[in-house]
């Protein structure tokens, strides 16, 4: 899915980036180049070596933060020489900081730099995907289709890499929750959950791409791994927020908010602080190594169920904002929405990493 971004809104990223990683205990002191060679000492293969793609981009910046902060390596899959070369010239590379980080070149259209990025990684996390350069949500109908195909290559190179045996995916809500038939009779709100797909053929009717492409490029990741030696966990977000949101996943957001009236309607809108998301995808990650962690993960704070608070959101977002008679009709609020989301499975897997690390504490303390 390779982000695709102006010069503008890469210097951006690189500034906020830069400025995160100077704070006392920050991830950036540990980004170190690697000329471009996924081998030799500094990405030495061991089995907390793991690959993230897209890690400069909102959602990868904030795994690869997380990861570090628990003792993983993590090798840095960037697009171009031109990322890194601009990276280098921000001064992210500190010889003062602690290891932990390297950068690899690796296009995810291309196989074989894909195999050069993951060799000796023991993990995946597949976070990269397609935004409108120009900053607008220009997320086309191509790119919907690249990013399947792009899924695709990238869970067939984890399978042929002998050291990858675990990966893990980064979808999104929208690829749960647009279907063709909405129940209008039931007496409750329909359940959304990990067992939901968005219509495929509903989206295309309704240019919804940016859906259509998450759904796409989760189905095909599903089936590239399906019967193969690879443990597979796909994490679907909602609306990634937190600080900085509006500056360096803008494109995104635009692009997920398309047909949001719907979903503020029908109670399926619904945001996610981005700690909660890469807190999600690393504790999967670890959890999928006892075979404790399985399938798919919906993850999400907060529903957005008032006109008021969509209208926020969309100040945050510089969107020119509507009024909230424009979103909800006159009524709407006070009617029950006929979907109801449901993170349960992630509530699960969450609440069992905090026991753990309780028992490990309290153990530890205890002990003679």
């Amino acid at each position: 899915m390779g982000v695709l971004r102006s010069t503008q809104s890469l210097q951006a990223e690189v500034e906020e980036m830069r400025a995160a990683l100077l704070l006392p205990g920050g991830a950036a002191a540990g980004w170190k180049p690697s000329g471009g060679d996924a081998g030799g000492e500094e990405g030495a293969a061991g089995p907390r070596t793991v690959c993230v793609t897209g890690g400069i981009s909102f959602v990868g910046f904030a795994i690869v933060d997380r990861l570090l902060r628990q003792g993983y390596t993590v090798r840095l899959a960037l697009e171009t020489q031109e990322d890194v070369d601009k990276l280098r010239e921000m001064e992210m590379f500190g010889e003062d900081g602690r290891d932990g980080v390297w950068t690899v070149m690796a296009n995810v259209m291309d196989p074989e730099s894909l195999h050069r990025a993951f060799d000796g990684c023991a993990g995946v996390f597949h976070t990269s995907a397609f935004v409108d350069p120009g900053g607008m949500s220009g997320y086309t109908k191509h790119m919907a289709s690249l990013e399947a195909k792009a899924a695709e290559r990238v869970i067939e190179t984890c399978v042929r890499t002998e050291s990858v045996r675990k990966c893990i995916f980064t979808s999104s809500l929208l690829a749960c929750v647009w279907r063709q038939n909405y129940p209008h009779d039931r007496r409750g709100p329909s359940i959304i959950d990990e067992n939901c797909w968005s219509d495929e053929s509903f989206c295309r009717d309704n240019k919804l791409w940016f859906a259509l492409g998450k759904t796409a490029a989760e189905k095909a990741a599903w089936r590239a791994a399906r019967g193969r030696d690879l443990k597979l966990v796909t994490v679907c977000p909602a609306l990634v927020t937190g600080p900085g949101f509006r500056r360096r996943n803008s494109t995104a957001s635009i692009a997920y908010l398309k047909g949001s009236r719907d979903m503020l309607a029908e109670g399926v809108l619904a945001t996610a602080n981005v700690e909660t998301v890469a807190e999600a995808h690393v504790r999967a990650y670890e959890a999928m190594g006892n075979n404790t962690a399985g399938g798919r993960y919906i993850c999400y704070d907060h529903v957005i169920r008032r006109a008021e608070d969509f209208a926020e959101l969309e100040r945050q977002l510089g969107i020119p904002s509507r009024t909230a008679a424009s979103v909800l009709q006159s009524g709407d609020e006070d009617r029950p929405a006929r979907f109801e989301l449901c993170k349960r499975k992630l509530a699960r897997l969450m609440s069992s990493r905090r026991r753990c690390t309780y028992d490990d504490y309290y153990y530890s303390v205890t002990s003679p």
